[in-house]
């Protein structure tokens, strides 16, 4: 058996990565156990709006930067449509090495196990993670930092997890598939598509010009349950370009993304601490983690150091106390606002979602910025709510409040 830790994270992505070192910055004895090397490179790419990163002074850690950052809402029957709605704020692409190396710098000396995580039996005073290798570790406290799909944490069924699929291709093209020098966060024009198709769950294209003549287009589901397939994904995504009279030339990556978006929260009272997509961090109204993980670890952090300077505590009650500081009740209040208009929002047709995000992105950006990046307090985020309620037209209205009409089209009923 290995010496025992003060903490033993399981995973090695960038949450997993995140609180480990800030643990270790603050003295804490940290080991981890992850499947793969921790200074493998990451598939997926990762993207942020500036300010956020502005905000933690981390924005040197971008490899992309725009500041022409535009959405389309309209139908694209008109030339109207093809009129973008201008954000205002950059928007940024990680450069994932730099992220990467980042926290593995911060982490030096933190002591990483290539294994799997097979079971996890918290005790008395200790818990013991036993690996599919057979190798058995010991810690004071388990945090599982290893993704939404962890057989570790426990957490409420409340039926089938809505996912945000993806696919998308970083390459070359025929021609422009986006204006040179931008950043499309989302283009809900449909007019690529057959009526049948248009009743089908909505998809909209999230792009950027790359530079050197190298843009990433990605077709996305807002989301479903269960996910859209990435073969339907593909072909819509073909099909978008095509009309457009846009050829791939050359593929230099494939990205497939599909993650929780209304995960419930987990069982705050469970032994084991849970940091990332398996403590249901990911924003449900905009699938976004990494800037929580950011903000969050530190205070998290804090919380654990003071927790684990007391000799008498156990796993259960260091658990406990960093699940207060992970969710105090002001969070779970606004993770189940999310959760309950990401709700409503499933249930709108594509029309209505297009009206929905027009709306939206006509508060003021500080509004629907700390909306999306859930910065704001509670009462701030509850009066955002209902002016957004407010400015919207009344079949919207309804759908907010009532859900998705009995009478709306089949294919988005599911």
């Amino acid at each position: 058996m290995a010496n025992c830790a003060d903490v033993l994270v399981l995973g090695g992505g960038p949450a997993a990565l995140c609180i480990a070192s800030e643990l270790h910055q603050r003295g804490v004895a940290v080991q981890g156990i992850a499947p793969e090397p921790v200074d493998a490179p990451w598939p997926n790419t990762y993207g942020i709006w500036v300010d956020e990163l502005k905000a933690l002074n981390l924005d040197h850690l971008l490899e992309h930067r725009w500041s022409d950052t535009v959405s389309y809402f309209g139908d694209g029957g008109s030339a109207a449509d093809d009129e973008p709605i201008a954000h205002g704020k950059d928007y940024g692409l990680f450069d994932r090495a730099a992220l990467q190396n980042h926290w593995l710098q911060r982490a030096v000396g933190v002591v990483w196990h290539r294994d799997i995580a097979d079971r996890v039996e918290p005790g008395s005073h200790h818990t013991l993670v036993t690996c599919t290798s057979g190798a058995v570790h010991k810690a004071r406290l388990v945090i599982d930092a290893s993704g939404a799909q962890s057989p570790h944490i426990s957490r409420p069924d409340h039926g089938p997890v809505a996912g945000q699929a993806a696919y998308g291709v970083v390459g070359r093209f025929s021609t422009d598939p986006i204006s040179q020098g931008r950043f499309v966060l989302m283009d809900y024009r449909s007019d690529h598509l057959s009526e049948s198709q248009r009743l089908e769950p909505p998809t909209f294209l999230y792009a950027m010009d790359l530079g050197d003549g190298v843009f990433f287009v990605e077709e996305t589901s807002l989301a479903l349950a269960p996910g859209v397939p990435y073969e339907v994904l593909k072909q819509r995504l073909n099909r978008r370009l095509a009309h457009r009279g846009v050829q791939i030339t050359e593929v230099l990556h494939e990205e497939f993304c599909l993650f929780p978006m209304n995960l419930p929260l987990p069982d705050r009272g469970q032994p084991v601490l849970a940091f990332g997509g398996a403590a249901s961090m990911v924003h449900p109204a905009s699938g976004y983690m990494v800037g929580a993980l950011l903000r969050r670890a530190p205070a998290l952090a804090d919380a654990l150091a003071r927790a684990l300077s007391e000799a008498s505590l156990g796993s259960a009650d260091l658990a406990r106390r960093g699940w207060q500081a992970l969710w105090p009740a002001e969070l779970v209040l606004r993770h189940q606002l999310y959760q309950f208009g990401l709700g409503r929002l499933m249930g709108f047709n594509e029309r209505l979602l297009r009206t929905h995000f027009a709306t939206f992105f006509s508060l003021a950006s500080e509004d629907w910025f700390g909306f999306l990046t859930n910065t704001l307090p509670l009462p701030q985020l509850m009066a955002v709510m209902l002016r957004l309620f407010a400015l919207s037209p009344w079949e919207l209205r309804r759908g907010l409040v009532l859900g998705a009409a009995k009478d709306q089209e089949p294919g988005f009923r599911r």
